[in-house]
């Protein structure tokens, strides 16, 4: 699927859209991804900050997406686990980059070769409007090349 069909279904995809979530870049080579939170009334906690579950949830698919369309059909990617370290409160529109170099795509590669299974991490941060950390988001991947 291209990055802009994906990136159109998948902000239609009910649990983004009801939480508030907005992709707003898909690199063309899967490499980059942009998104972000808005603030609704509905994606609120009772301080007027943004729910922690929101949060969570504009981060959870992307670094297997992305690894997915990066390695090919011959590697079954999925997320394995994740966790979310709040720093402050997140208040207006937050967003998270998600970036995947050569180095660890090349590293996947080389750990997956023999066939054994690879619980690579990858981390992201979610800033608001002024570039402050709002919170950082690690996600464990499992990959395994297919036999």
């Amino acid at each position: 699927m291209r990055p802009g069909t994906l990136r159109f279904f998948l902000n239609l995809w009910p649990p983004f859209l009801g939480a508030g979530v907005h992709i707003t870049r898909f690199a063309s080579d899967y490499r980059e991804v942009v998104v972000e939170l808005r603030p609704h009334w509905y994606n609120r906690n009772l301080f007027g900050d943004h729910f922690g579950g929101s949060l969570y949830s504009m981060t959870d698919p992307f670094f297997a997406l992305m690894l997915i369309y990066l390695l090919g059909p011959d590697y079954r990617v999925t997320h394995a686990g994740g966790s979310i370290d709040y720093r402050a409160p997140a208040r207006g529109t937050v967003r998270a980059r998600f970036v995947l170099d050569e180095t660890q795509i090349s590293a996947v590669r080389a750990a997956t070769e023999s066939g054994e299974k690879h619980l690579p991490q990858f981390s992201a941060e979610i800033v608001d409007a002024t570039g402050k950390m709002v919170a950082r988001v690690t996600h464990t991947i499992y990959v395994r090349k297919k036999r």
